[in-house]
């Protein structure tokens, strides 16, 4: 069990497609069953996604791994649907996160910091985090509870770094997966490739790059 508050630092990349919306747009339940049934069939397909495995469980799994080794899962918490557990330089430890009106972002427990950058699904989370190194800060823990002594203070900070996922074993990526997602990180623009349709449509249905 990890002893330390977790912090992400927030980071804007530029030119990034996702940004935080200033107001929330309106509910619209068709939206939402939308966005949340494409970021289901986007984790059935990443290989990464572990189901309802518990918060023990989690760790377990990501207890000899390397520092940045993640996955997602679902959440134990009845409010929240699914956390990310990460392998932190202190150990493994969850974040949930958060979903509302058509977007996901990760849960914040610092009253004096705005909402984090939210995504519409939380593939493209992942990914962006995964890419800008360090993420936003003092997120929620899922099922870990920080038990900091007050002089350790200036030692609790534990930057959340995501490097690799971990693949269930009945999951791991066919061949066809693993070509889609090095196409995905050298071409510029994938759906724009001089492929049979077939293959287009292959791509566009993982557009991602883990």
């Amino acid at each position: 069990m990890v002893a330390r508050a977790l912090t992400i630092f927030h980071h804007n990349e530029q030119g990034a497609s996702c940004r935080p919306h200033p107001f929330p747009p309106p509910n619209d339940q068709a939206e939402d069953l939308r966005c949340i049934t494409t970021t289901f069939q986007y984790l059935q397909t990443s290989g990464w996604y572990w189901h309802s495995i518990s918060a023990s469980e989690a760790r377990e799994a990501l207890f000899q791994q390397s520092e940045g080794t993640f996955l997602v899962r679902d959440s134990s918490h009845p409010q929240y649907m699914l956390a990310l557990s990460v392998k932190t330089r202190c150990g493994p430890t969850s974040i949930r996160i958060n979903y509302s009106r058509g977007s996901f972002w990760l849960d914040s427990i610092s009253p004096s910091l705005p909402r984090l950058q939210s995504f519409p699904d939380v593939v493209s989370l992942i990914q962006h985090y995964k890419a800008s190194g360090h993420s936003p800060r003092d997120p929620a823990s899922d099922g870990i509870h920080p038990q900091t002594k007050p002089e350790a203070a200036k030692d609790s900070v534990v930057p959340l770094k995501l490097s690799h996922p971990l693949h269930k074993p009945e999951a791991f990526p066919s061949l066809q997966h693993v070509t889609r997602l090095t196409i995905n990180r050298h071409a510029h623009c994938p759906d724009q490739l001089p492929l049979p349709k077939t293959l287009l449509r292959y791509l566009q249905e993982y557009p991602f790059t883990i």
